[in-house]
């Protein structure tokens, strides 16, 4: 992601940039969409990135697609069950996401029964890595599809300014045992990028005033979860998640720093910051 794990060749960026353009394209385009073409994508995406989170960690392919059918499963009943499409919630004041405990329950009940089934913990931690995040990100959907749109907005805006300040600005590098090429300077420019982008779009959007100013502190969590799964790839000893797209590596490496939005959003709006 941000200040990218290692440089890019001149030849991988053509790649780079169209397989970019193509993943932005279809998130804006599912997002606009809403109801079960958004719900089965986050689904999709989910799923593969569980099964690349097990074969980071050698977990035999059969668990980790036996895993990604619970996950799929889990997202697409435990969502249509909270959050039945005939009684989507259209607007976003006095929304109630409380029943977003009981699928975060869910979730680590499923990632338990996955450890004990497959007798591998990290496949469960696995599933509740990502299932957790994955369906905070569809309850949000079915609030307000700005809710998602500033999601990707500022996550996107924190890896896009944070590997250009990077480029342009070098220094003292921000966790070299972690992540090598990640400066302080990419991590003060994602989270100026994030602010900046965070507060357009709540202006245009007319969203609650939380939005205009926590887009810093979201570049933050992006960055973080970023660092977390360059942290679980050099302890499994891979360079990239999967191989899926190409010039980024795998779905993994694209949605790490969005699945940590993600859920922050969620469970801020649940505490009801959004009032502030």
């Amino acid at each position: 992601m941000s200040d990218a794990e290692d440089p890019i060749r001149r030849s991988d960026l053509p790649a780079r940039f169209a397989m970019g353009v193509l993943m932005i394209s279809v998130a804006i385009a599912v997002t606009m969409l809403g109801g079960w073409p958004f719900r089965v994508l986050a689904a999709a995406a989910a799923a593969v990135m569980l099964v690349e989170w097990g074969d980071m960690h050698k977990v035999p392919r059969l668990w980790s697609c036996a895993g990604a059918g619970l996950l799929g499963l889990l997202l697409l009943a435990g969502v249509e069950y909270l959050y039945p499409a005939a009684e989507a919630l259209l607007e976003f004041e006095g929304a109630d996401l409380a029943p977003n405990w009981q699928a975060f329950a869910a979730a680590l009940g499923g990632a338990l029964l996955l450890a004990l089934l497959s007798r591998r913990a990290v496949l469960g931690a696995g599933l509740a890595y990502v299932g957790i995040p994955a369906f905070a990100l569809v309850s949000l959907s079915w609030v307000w599809e700005a809710l998602v749109f500033w999601v990707f907005v500022v996550t996107w805006a924190t890896d896009i300014f944070a590997y250009f300040a990077g480029r342009a600005i070098g220094g003292p590098k921000l966790a070299p045992r972690i992540s090598p090429n990640k400066t302080w300077a990419g991590l003060v420019g994602g989270m100026a990028g994030a602010a900046a982008c965070g507060w357009l779009l709540a202006t245009w959007f007319q969203m609650e005033p939380f939005f205009l100013w926590a887009g810093a502190a979201m570049g933050l969590i992006a960055q973080a979860g970023d660092l977390f799964e360059s942290w679980v790839k050099r302890r499994a000893g891979v360079k990239d998640s999967g191989t899926l797209l190409p010039g980024h590596g795998g779905v993994l490496d694209r949605l790490d720093g969005l699945l940590a939005v993600a859920i922050a959003t969620a469970l801020l709006l649940m505490a009801g910051y959004w009032t502030a």
